[in-house]
């Protein structure tokens, strides 16, 4: 009689190699995703540096025709238009000496590590602009979240 041989081809993977990819993809879930909240951060105080930044342009002019802008509705006075990031609406306040400033918070759809953060863009009676980001009292705040340029403060 003749012995019939059998093939066994594996066919798909075995538990202990999907158990094996889970865990590299949770690894790398784990550092990848505080790197990338720490990216959105990062990028939303940036944007809102230069949302409020833009508006020297148009304090310049003002001052140069004689107009200090100031007043609850300066900042559209100015062209600024609403962000999602920027919560209550930027205070803007110059004297007639061309020194103010223009400081915008962070809220709305900010993250959380900046929610509440002060972005303020102050020019002296000389003309010279400077830029600070005040710290968030959240817990999450890392000073690299601060652009370059424009430095974060307590």
């Amino acid at each position: 009689m003749q012995a019939i041989q059998m093939n066994h081809n594996q066919k798909g993977f075995t538990l202990i190699e999907l158990m094996i990819v889970v865990a590299i993809i949770g690894i790398l879930a784990a550092v990848a995703i505080p790197q990338y909240q720490n990216y959105i951060a990062r990028t939303q105080v940036s944007r809102v540096v230069g949302e409020i930044s833009a508006l020297k342009t148009a304090v310049e002019t003002n001052l140069m025709q004689g107009n200090a802008p100031s007043g609850s509705n300066a900042h559209e006075d100015l062209g600024f238009t609403s962000s999602n990031l920027v919560d209550p609406a930027p205070t803007v306040a110059f004297a007639s000496d061309g020194s103010g400033s223009i400081k915008a918070t962070l809220g709305n759809e900010a993250s959380t590590s900046v929610d509440g953060a002060i972005v303020q863009v102050v020019r002296t009676a000389d003309g010279v602009w400077s830029c600070t980001v005040k710290k968030s009292a959240s817990g999450g705040w890392d000073d690299s979240f601060a652009p370059s340029g424009c430095p974060a403060t307590n």
